[in-house]
């Protein structure tokens, strides 16, 4: 009985409320509702630059389902999230000409927007000034002490609020001249591993 119940759920459709979310920012950018810079795509996932990286090259590889958590991913899906994330990386690393990239996929902890979706972040370069507060943040800089939740950072970690809060700081919007430069160079480099 329990191999038949098994074999009905082998190669079945995904459930439609995990097809799509009305109001998720993703699933509108997958509709075509929502303006994206689109780097790489196939029938199940789509490759954008983050419309606030936290660096040049900052890309997002989301697929095209709406799924919530990555552990609920099913292994196909998950399959071609890893392909994605490793030709993307490829074209990204040369279109920067910088081989350091962090690749993090957040699931429910730090995850702004509750749709699976990978960072591929490159690191910054040494003595450039990449990954330092940037001097346009709204509002005069913050520090420890100005912060609620503000604690001995020797003992305790930073809060949720405070990891979030930092990570904003360290963000630039994404400038249209910018994407589209990085778009084509990313594109081309694309192009040869017959996407």
């Amino acid at each position: 009985m329990t191999s038949f119940v098994i074999k009905a759920h082998e190669d079945r459709a995904l459930p439609p409320a995990w097809n799509t979310a009305p109001d998720c920012p993703f699933c509108r950018i997958v509709r075509g509702e929502a303006p994206s810079y689109i780097l790489y795509e196939n029938d199940r996932i789509l490759a954008i630059l983050d419309i606030m990286p936290l660096r040049p090259g900052h890309t997002l590889v989301i697929p095209k389902t709406h799924i919530s958590r990555v552990s609920e991913l099913p292994d196909d899906f998950a399959a071609q999230c890893g392909i994605a994330v490793s030709k993307v990386a490829r074209a990204v690393s040369g279109a920067l000409q910088n081989t350091a990239l962090n690749v993090v996929c957040n699931q429910e902890y730090a995850q702004a927007v509750p749709h699976v979706h990978y960072h591929i972040i490159p690191a910054p370069r040494p003595g450039t000034g990449e990954g330092e507060s940037p001097a346009h943040a709204s509002g005069p800089p913050v520090s420890d002490n100005d912060l609620p939740e503000a604690h001995d950072r020797v003992t305790q970690p930073l809060t949720e609020k405070e990891m979030h809060w930092r990570e904003y700081e360290l963000r630039n919007a994404l400038k249209e001249d910018d994407a589209r430069r990085l778009v084509t160079t990313i594109r081309a480099l694309l192009a040869p591993q017959r996407l």
